[in-house]
């Protein structure tokens, strides 16, 4: 049995960041007891960009424990930084990482159901969050971006509660392998149609590979990443 135990369920209001002061909720809190979850995300979260974060395909970030400690050795100036919350996670899970979850696995999340749509593509904003210029870059590179889950079946969710797998239609496409994909082997045409039909994934990414097969390029990541 594929099981994580949740040890926080955070979520952010929309607050100014970085020295421009853009809108953003990045910045997460944990939340003690059941919490309401829906097809929009946790009650009481918020998006500072609804156009390009939040929505039924990424309603929930998840972000496993084990990263934190990651991150502290690799900068280890910003390590009071690098907490549960940090990086704009609903979820943090014990137990799972993303070399263990799949695309389109389907959980019991408290009592919710709930389906990964995709990992997280990292953005400018970390940048600002940790006053770190590549930070973005260095999340993509790494590998540690969390997922974003979809809820299927609404219910409420708290910490202590467990992320217990209940389907897996896409066994050979685990996250890893899609930001293999993603990042490295981005043009493998076999793999981006084969990637494109893959049941639960999120509809940017499909059409995202779309537009690889359809143009033969890669697409520009600064705008994504540098801001």
């Amino acid at each position: 049995m594929i099981t994580g135990r949740i040890v926080a369920v955070q979520t952010g209001a929309i607050r100014p960041l970085g020295p421009k002061g853009v809108p953003s909720a990045i910045v997460k809190t944990p939340v003690a007891g059941p919490v309401s979850i829906g097809a929009m995300g946790l009650a009481g979260d918020a998006q500072g960009d609804p156009a390009r974060h939040g929505g039924v395909d990424k309603a929930v970030h998840v972000y496993p424990m084990a990263h934190y400690a990651s991150w502290a050795r690799d900068l280890p100036e910003q390590a009071d930084r690098l907490t549960p919350g940090a990086f704009g996670e609903n979820i943090v899970l014990d137990g799972l990482s993303e070399a263990d979850i799949c695309i389109g696995d389907r959980f019991d999340l408290g009592t919710a159901r709930v389906e990964v749509s995709q990992a997280r593509q990292p953005c400018w904003k970390l940048n600002l969050r940790f006053g770190v210029p590549d930070m973005a870059r260095r999340v993509q590179v790494s590998g540690r971006t969390g997922w974003y889950l979809r809820v299927l079946v609404p219910g409420h969710v708290a910490e202590g509660d467990q992320l217990v797998l209940t389907a897996r239609p896409n066994p050979d496409w685990d996250l890893e392998r899609v930001q293999r994909l993603l990042y490295r082997d981005a043009l493998d045409r076999a793999a981006l149609a084969e990637f494109t039909d893959l049941a639960g994934l999120s509809a940017s990414w499909r059409a995202l590979a779309l537009r690889r097969l359809e143009s033969g390029a890669l697409e520009d990541w600064e705008p994504r990443l540098d801001g």
